[in-house]
């Protein structure tokens, strides 16, 4: 078996949660945006946004640039190609585990159909 990709628990815990992956949906089709105006289109408050921007940015999966008083933030699309590759290898190797599985529920249910008499 192969063993586990090499995988990054605060890339896998920030991209894990799904009110994360909402945060980053919005981003990823409105651009850099600061905290408020992502708020405005979630549904929930600009704190929370913050603190999951702050999760986000210590994954780096996003960063920050301060514009006079504001600070926007913007996703980093080479750190989400790393969570892709990794949800990738993980699937692949779960597929494998998964066909593994299904070979020995089908050979032990064509052995019951060979042996139908039950164990004593």
């Amino acid at each position: 078996m192969s063993r586990q990709p090499d995988i990054d628990p605060e890339l896998w815990s920030a991209v894990g949660d799904p009110s994360r992956r909402q945060l980053l949906d919005v981003m990823l089709s409105s651009g850099a945006a600061t905290p408020t105006a992502l708020a405005g289109q979630l549904p929930f408050t600009r704190q929370a946004v913050t603190k999951h921007l702050a999760v986000l940015d210590r994954a780096g999966v996003v960063q920050s640039q301060r514009q006079g008083r504001e600070v926007r933030y913007s996703v980093r699309p080479e750190r989400l190609d790393d969570a892709v590759r990794a949800m990738a290898a993980t699937a692949a190797q779960w597929k494998t585990r998964l066909q593994a599985i299904q070979r020995l529920a089908e050979q032990a249910h064509r052995a019951t159909k060979l042996d139908p008499s039950p164990p004593a």
